[in-house]
C-alpha cells in the first residue's frame, strides 16, 4: 500500500500535465486535418496546400530553436499560456479570414507556437519524472500523443468544414489546454536547454541515420500534409479521410515494436532498406491503382503507414548504436532537426506532382524519396561493417507521424538519468508544500514600503 501511494502521489502532477497535453494535441490534431480540406472546398492551388505543411514545419524547427530562449526569460507558465493562446488566436484568424497567402503566414506561426509549447509541457514532465519511472510517463506521454491527434481528426469527420465552427473548436482545445498549467503549483523545472546542430558530427557518427532523417522526413512531410487532399480530390467522403489519416497513425504505431524488435536481431539497415522498398512498392501501387473506393483507399493507406512510420525509429536506433556513452539526445536532438528540414521539402515536393498530375502523384513523391534511402542504405552496407548485437541499443519507438521537441527526447529512458527531485522523492511534499513564488513563476507581492 506505500508503494502504491508513493506511485500515485508521484504521478499526480504528471496526469495533470497529460491532460494539458491531450487538449493540445486534439487542437492540433483538429486543426491539421481541417485546414487541408477547407482549403480544397475554397479551391486554393495544391501548391498553396503545401505550402501549408512547409510553413508548420518551418515554424515549429524555429520554435525548436528559439522558444527556449523566451521560456528561460520569462518562465515555463507564462511562456506556455503565452504559446497554447496563441495557438487558439491564430485558429481563431484562419476561421475569419480564409485566404491561402495569410493561412501559409499563419501556419507558420501555428508551428513556433506549437514548439514552445511542446517544450514547456516535455520538459516539465521530464522533471517530474523519475529515473525509475522514466519509461512509465514515456509510453503514457506516447499513448496520449497517438489518442489525441486521432481525437483531433475524428471531430472533423463529425464537423462541417465550410464553417468556422471547427476552428472555434480549435480554439477552445488550445484555451483547455492552459487550465491544467496555469493552476498548477508545482514548481517549475529548470530552464529549458537550446538546440544544437553539429551536421558533420552527424554525419560523421551514421551517414544513413543522417540521410534517413530528412529523407523519411521528405515522406512523411509530404503524406502528413497533402494526405487529405489526396482522399478529398478522388471523392471519398469526409469520415473515410478522417478514418484513412488515423489508421495509418494507428498502424504505423502498432508496427513499430514488431519491426524494431526485428532490427534489434539483424543488421538495421537491412531493416531499413526493406521497409523503405516496401513503402515505395506500395505508393506505386496506390499510383497505379487509382482506387476511388473508400474501404479499398484506407486499406492501402493502412499499409502504408504501417512501413512509412516505423521508418524513422529504425534510423535513430541506428544512429544510436554508434554514438557514444552520454551522446543519445545530443545525436537524436540533431536527427529531429534534419528531420523537419526534410518535412519542410516534402510538402512541395508532393504538391508540385500533384498539381502537374494526378491526386495520387503524392505517392511518387514519397516513393522517390523512400527508393532514394532504400538504395543509399544498401549502398552503406558494403563500407560500413554492422555494429554487433550486443553492443546496440533497445530499439524504442519516436512519433514520427507528429513533430516532437528536443525536450522528448530527454524524457527517453536512454538519455542520461536525471537528478532525483525531493517533490517527486517524498510525496507528502507534493501534497503538503506551500507554493514557491519563484519556482512556480509568480511574481510576489511586494513589501510594505517598497515601491511596485
Amino acid at each position: 500500500m506505500p508503494g502504491s501511494l508513493y506511485m500515485l502521489a508521484g504521478f499526480s502532477s504528471i496526469f495533470a500535465l497529460l491532460r494539458g497535453t491531450a487538449f493540445l494535441l486534439t487542437g492540433s490534431g483538429l486543426l491539421g486535418l481541417l485546414l487541408p480540406l477547407r482549403g480544397q472546398v475554397e479551391g486554393f492551388s495544391t501548391t498553396s496546400l503545401g505550402l501549408l505543411g512547409t510553413a508548420w514545419a518551418g515554424g515549429f524547427v524555429a520554435g525548436c530553436i528559439f522558444a527556449p530562449h523566451l521560456v528561460r526569460r520569462v518562465g515555463h507558465v507564462r511562456s506556455f499560456g503565452a504559446f497554447a493562446a496563441s495557438g487558439a488566436i491564430i485558429s481563431l484568424l484562419t476561421g475569419l479570414i480564409v485566404e491561402e497567402h495569410v493561412w501559409i503566414v499563419l501556419r507558420a506561426f501555428t508551428g513556433f507556437a506549437m514548439a514552445g509549447a511542446f517544450m514547456v509541457i516535455e520538459s516539465w514532465l521530464n522533471e517530474r519524472a523519475t529515473n525509475d519511472n522514466r519509461g512509465t510517463v514515456f509510453a503514457f506521454y506516447m499513448m496520449v500523443t497517438y489518442a489525441a491527434i486521432m481525437a483531433g481528426q475524428m471531430i472533423v469527420a463529425a464537423g462541417d468544414v465550410t464553417t468556422q465552427s471547427l476552428f472555434m473548436v480549435t480554439g477552445i482545445f488550445y484555451c483547455l489546454s492552459l487550465l491544467p498549467t496555469a493552476i498548477s503549483v508545482q514548481a517549475a523545472p529548470r530552464p529549458i536547454e537550446g538546440v544544437s546542430l553539429d551536421l558533420k558530427g552527424l554525419y560523421d557518427n551514421s551517414p544513413v541515420a543522417f540521410t534517413g532523417s530528412i529523407l523519411v522526413g521528405v515522406a512523411n512531410g509530404a503524406w502528413g500534409t497533402l494526405g487529405a487532399v489526396y482522399g478529398a480530390r478522388i471523392g471519398i467522403s469526409t469520415l473515410d479521410i478522417a478514418v484513412m489519416m488515423s489508421l495509418t497513425v494507428i498502424a504505423g504505431a502498432a508496427m513499430q515494436m514488431p519491426i524494431g524488435r526485428i532490427s534489434d536481431r539483424m543488421d538495421r539497415r537491412y531493416v531499413l532498406a526493406a521497409a523503405s522498398f516496401g513503402c515505395a512498392i506500395i505508393g506505386l501501387l496506390i499510383y497505379l491503382a487509382m482506387a476511388r473506393s473508400g474501404y479499398i483507399v484506407i486499406a492501402l493507406t493502412a499499409a502504408y503507414g504501417a512501413l512509412a512510420y516505423t521508418l524513422y525509429s529504425i534510423t535513430v536506433a541506428h544512429a544510436n548504436d554508434h554514438a557514444g556513452q552520454g551522446d543519445f539526445v545530443k545525436v537524436t536532438g540533431g536527427l529531429l532537426v534534419l528531420y523537419g528540414f526534410g518535412t519542410m521539402i516534402g510538402p512541395l515536393a508532393g504538391a508540385v506532382l500533384m498539381e502537374r498530375m494526378r491526386p495520387e502523384s503524392l505517392f511518387l513523391a514519397t516513393a522517390l524519396a523512400h527508393f532514394a534511402l532504400a538504395a543509399y542504405v544498401l549502398m552503406r552496407t558494403t563500407r560500413r561493417a554492422a555494429v554487433p548485437v550486443d553492443e546496440r541499443e533497445s530499439f524504442m519507438t519516436h512519433p514520427s507521424e507528429r513533430a516532437v521537441t528536443p525536450e522528448l527526447l530527454r524524457l527517453d529512458p536512454r538519455s542520461e538519468p536525471e537528478p532525483e527531485m525531493d517533490e517527486v522523492a517524498n510525496p507528502e511534499s507534493i501534497a503538503d508544500a506551500e507554493p514557491d513564488p519563484e519556482a512556480t513563476d509568480i511574481e510576489p507581492e511586494p513589501a510594505r514600503g517598497e515601491s511596485g
